[in-house]
């Protein structure tokens, strides 16, 4: 049975490459310096974390109640898991511990007004994901 693979290394903490890939059908293998991808990099609870985001389409309320947590905290988490998977407005990815990012203590930096909107009516559901997406990318046309 196949295990996820882990993106950082045990003993240094730097980001762990794959070196060979391998067809269980047709046996071909194939090496060289693969990235893990920026997905393959999250921890298990920031997964959780996402698989939750997606299963509430980002209603951050349904959220809250899925993983009994206060709203302020689903928002400080899907903000913490936006910067890790560097998507954050001139921020480069970074790792970002979910669980023990004590989000409701420390303040948040919160988002243009603009970007705000954007998620705010994504939570309320009057735009898709995809369209919050572009929308957060500028693209013309976008929500």
């Amino acid at each position: 049975m196949p295990r996820d693979v882990i993106a950082t290394c045990p003993v240094c903490q730097s980001e762990l490459s794959i070196t060979r890939l391998h067809c269980r059908s047709c046996g071909t293998s194939i090496e060289g310096d693969f990235s893990v991808g920026r997905f393959g990099r999250l921890s298990r609870e920031q997964m959780t974390l996402l698989e939750s985001f997606l299963r509430s389409r980002g209603n951050l309320k349904e959220m809250e109640r899925e993983l009994g947590i206060s709203y302020p905290t689903v928002r400080g988490r899907v903000e913490a898991l936006v910067r890790a998977l560097g998507l954050a407005e001139g921020e480069p990815a970074k790792d970002v511990d979910l669980l023990t990012e004590d989000i409701e203590e420390e303040p948040v930096e919160h988002a243009p007004v603009d970007r705000r909107e954007i998620l705010e009516r994504l939570a309320r559901r009057e735009i898709s994901a995809e369209e919050a997406a572009a929308a957060l990318r500028g693209e013309s046309g976008a929500a």
